[in-house]
């Protein structure tokens, strides 16, 4: 069956680095776009950054120059590089997977990051 399993996330203090790991299984890992969203209390869901199945990056403006998104098809395995974190960037993080054609839409259980000093 499909899985999403994130892992890295804890706390840290402001300045810090993490780096987030999702390992994917189930599916064929490479033909997806893989994304790391993030949702903090009170607050909506947002796209925090995204690699297409061919490498192509895309940033949320508020993580451009800090954040890197990677991806290692050999390994099923998307990462997320966070440095320089901010208090703001506290949120549950999550992992997806995603097609358009066939549609398919998969989500991990998420990663609680914390920057707090």
């Amino acid at each position: 069956q499909v899985q999403l399993v994130e892992s890295g996330g804890g706390l840290v203090k402001p300045g810090g680095s993490l780096r987030l790991s999702c390992a994917a299984s189930g599916f064929t890992f490479s033909r997806f776009r893989m994304s790391w969203y993030r949702q903090a209390p009170g607050k909506e869901r947002e796209l925090v950054a995204a690699i297409t199945s061919g490498g192509t990056q895309n940033y949320a403006d508020f993580v451009k120059g800090r954040f890197t998104i990677s991806r290692d098809n050999a390994k099923n395995t998307v990462y997320l590089q966070m440095n320089s974190l901010k208090p703001e960037d506290t949120a549950v993080y999550y992992c997806n997977a995603f097609t358009l054609t066939p549609r398919n839409d998969y989500w991990g259980q998420g990663t609680q990051v914390t920057v707090s000093s």
